[in-house]
C-alpha cells in the first residue's frame, strides 16, 4: 500500500539515525576549532558580500546556512547556552556531537537507542551531583574573583589586549544595575565606537542617546538638570476624527496660526513650569515648540528610542509620562550633566553624572568595525558570566578540570550502573575528554600527553589542575584565576545530553507536509519520528546548506 505521495522522501531505522548523527557531528565539528584561549576564528561571508568575523560559537551558528533538520537541532543547544548563561555556547555543541559520536559505536554493537538515552540521562545527573559538590563559593564583595570570571569569558575573542581593564568595566557594569529583582543586563547598554583602541573603552554611569539637540540654538550642555521623559510628541494635537475646517477670509486663517502657536506656546510653558531642564520625547517636536524650548534654554531630543526612554527613567530616578498633561515635578529625574558630545565623528547626548545609576552604558572602542562588533559579543558574553555568578555565588576551575574530573568519576560510577546502561554511562565519560582534548589541539599540543598528565593530577585529587594552553602545562586553574559559572558547565551538559538524546531517539525522517505549528508528533514509546521534522528537508542527503558556511 502507498501511503506517501510519489515525491516524498522517507528515511527508516539505521540510516536515519547514522543521518542525524553525521549531521550533528558536522555542527560540532564547524566549531570546534573556535574552543579554548587559542581557539581560531570563523569568517562567514553572505551573499551580499557582509562579512562576520567571530569566535563566538552560537554566532558561527547563527549566521550559517544550515538546511539539516538534526543539525539545526544542535544548533538550538547553542542558543539556549546563550540565553540561559551567556557564555559556553561552543562546549556545549562539541560536548553534543561527541555524545552522538559516541553513541554511534554502541548502536553498531546492538545497544539499543532508549538503552543508551538511559545511561546518558543517569551520566548527566550524576556529572550535575559531582559539579556542584565541587563548586567553588563566591560573593557579590569578591571583585577580584567577579573580574578573573569576566576575564575568562572573554579569553580568545580578540579583547586579551585589554581585558583586565574591560573585566573592570563589566564587573562596575554589573554591579551598577543589580537590584533587589536581580540583575538585567539589558540595563548595561553596550555603544560602538569604531576609531581608537580597545584601550579607550569606557564606562559612562548614565545613558547615551544616539541623538542630537533638536535646534542649534539650545544649549549644548546643561548642569544639575531636571529631566522630563515624554512618551509623547510636541506638536499640535489632532482631532481623533476627520475633520475639516473651512476658513472663509484671511483673519480667520490667522486666527487658527494663532491658536496653533498659542497650544504649542502652552506645552513648553508647562515644561517650564515643572522646572525641567532638559527634555527627552518619543515622538516628533513641531519647529515652533522647538523655537520656544530653546528660548527658554532647554535641551531637547526628539524621536527616542522607547528602550532609552527606559533606561533614562532608570538612570535619573525620574518616570516616562505619557501625556504632556499629566506631568508633575516628581515625575522628572536628575542628573549632574546632560550635554552633547562628539564621540567618533558621531553626535551624541550624554547623560552622566547620575548618583546611584541603575543604567550604565558601556562605549566600546576599535580599530575597525569588525573588531568593535567581536569585542561587543565578548563583553556580551562576559556581561552574561558575571550576572549568573552573582545570582548562584559557584564558580568551577576552566581549562578543562571539570571535564576531566568528571570523566574520571563517571567511570567509577559506570560500575554501579546495572544492564547496557553501563556501556552509556562510560561512553558518556570518553565523551567529555572532548573538552580538554581539543583545547590541547587547538594550542598546538599533543592531546594524549595532556589528557594523561591531566588524569594523573585528578587521580591525585586535584580537582583543579587544567590545561594551560600558553605553555602546555597541568596548573592550579582556581589559583591561576581562570575560573567560570557553576551554571555554564551543567547548563552545557543539560542541554547537550537533551539534544543527543532527542537525536538518538529518531528512527524515521519523513518529508511532512505543513505541519500545524512545528508540533512533534506521536508518542514516546513509539519511536515514531517528530512531527516537526519537516521543513528543511533539503539537507536530508548531506549536510545541505551546511556547505557554504564551512
Amino acid at each position: 500500500m502507498i501511503i506517501l505521495g510519489e515525491d516524498s522522501q522517507r528515511t527508516s531505522g539505521q540510516d536515519a539515525q547514522s543521518m542525524n548523527i553525521t549531521a550533528g557531528k558536522a555542527v560540532a565539528e564547524a566549531v570546534r576549532t573556535t574552543l579554548g584561549p587559542k581557539g581560531m576564528d570563523k569568517m562567514l561571508v553572505d551573499s551580499g558580500g557582509q562579512v562576520v568575523v567571530t569566535n563566538d560559537g552560537v554566532t558561527i551558528l547563527k549566521e550559517m546556512d544550515i538546511d539539516h533538520p538534526a543539525a539545526n537541532m544542535i544548533v538550538e543547544v547553542s542558543e539556549t547556552q546563550e540565553d540561559e548563561v551567556g557564555d559556553g555556547t561552543t562546549t556545549a555543541v562539541i560536548i553534543a556531537g561527541e555524545l552522538l559520536d559516541q553513541a554511534e559505536d554502541l548502536l553498531e554493537s546492538d545497544v539499543h537507542a532508549t538503552t543508551i538515552a538511559q545511561g546518558y540521562r543517569q551520566a548527566a545527573e550524576k556529572a550535575k551531583e559531582v559539579l556542584e559538590d565541587n563548586a567553588i563559593e563566591v560573593t557579590e564583595d569578591d571583585r577580584e574573583s567577579l573580574q578573573k570570571i569576566a576575564a575568562t569569558a572573554m579569553t580568545g575573542k580578540g579583547a586579551e589586549s585589554a581585558k583586565d581593564l574591560l573585566a573592570e568595566l563589566v564587573v562596575d557594569a554589573v554591579l551598577a544595575v543589580k537590584d533587589e529583582g536581580g540583575i538585567d543586563t539589558d540595563n548595561v547598554s553596550i555603544e560602538k565606537v569604531v576609531g581608537g583602541t580597545i584601550d579607550n573603552s569606557e564606562l559612562v554611569e548614565g545613558v547615551i542617546v544616539d541623538k542630537e539637540r533638536v535646534d542649534e540654538n539650545m544649549p549644548y550642555a546643561v548642569e544639575d538638570a531636571n529631566i522630563a521623559i515624554l512618551d509623547d510628541a510636541l506638536e499640535v494635537r489632532e482631532t481623533e476624527i476627520d475633520a475639516e475646517v473651512n476658513v472663509t477670509d484671511p483673519d480667520q486663517l490667522q486666527q487658527f496660526l494663532d491658536q496653533e502657536e498659542k497650544q504649542l506656546k502652552e506645552m513648553v510653558d508647562q515644561l517650564v513650569e515643572v522646572g525641567a531642564d532638559a527634555v527627552f520625547v518619543g515622538d516628533g517636536i513641531d519647529d515652533m515648540a522647538q523655537h520656544y524650548l530653546a528660548k527658554e534654554g532647554i535641551l531637547a531630543v526628539r524621536r527616542a528610542k522607547s528602550s532609552d526612554l527606559k533606561r533614562l527613567a532608570r538612570a535619573t530616578g525620574g518616570r516616562v509620562v505619557s501625556s504632556l498633561d499629566d506631568i508633575e515635578a516628581d515625575d522628572l529625574g536628575f542628573a549632574g550633566s546632560v550635554g552633547q558630545k562628539d564621540v567618533g565623528g558621531d553626535e551624541r547626548i550624554f547623560v552622566e553624572d547620575v548618583e546611584d545609576a541603575k543604567s550604565v552604558t558601556l562605549i566600546l572602542r576599535g580599530g575597525t568595525e569588525h573588531v568593535v562588533d567581536e569585542l561587543e559579543r565578548a563583553i556580551e558574553d562576559s556581561l552574561g558570566v558575571v550576572r549568573t555568578t552573582l545570582e548562584d555565588g559557584k564558580v568551577l576551575p576552566g581549562g578543562g578540570a571539570p571535564e576531566t574530573e568528571l570523566s574520571l568519576q563517571l567511570r567509577e560510577f559506570a560500575d554501579s550502573v546495572g544492564g547496557r546502561e553501563q556501556l552509556a554511562v562510560e561512553a558518556f565519560a570518553e565523551a567529555l575528554d572532548i573538552i580538554p582534548r581539543t583545547l590541547a589541539e587547538n594550542a598546538g599540543l599533543d592531546p594524549i600527553d595532556s589528557l594523561v598528565d591531566l588524569r594523573s593530577r585528578h587521580d591525585g585529587g586535584e580537582f583543579a589542575a587544567g590545561l594551560d594552553a600558553y605553555t602546555g602545562e597541568v596548573i592550579d586553574m582556581e589559583k591561576e584565576g581562570v575560573v567560570e559559572p557553576l551554571r555554564v558547565k551543567t547548563q552545557a551538559i543539560e542541554s547537550a545530553t537533551e539534544a543527543a538524546v532527542m537525536i538518538l531517539r529518531i528512527d524515521d525522517v519523513i518529508a511532512a507536509g505543513d505541519l500545524s505549528g512545528g508540533q512533534t508528533g506521536g508518542d514516546d514509546d513509539e519511536g515514531g519520528a517528530p512531527g516537526g521534522m519537516g521543513g528543511g528537508m533539503g539537507g536530508m542527503g548531506g549536510m545541505g546548506g551546511m556547505g557554504g558556511a564551512m
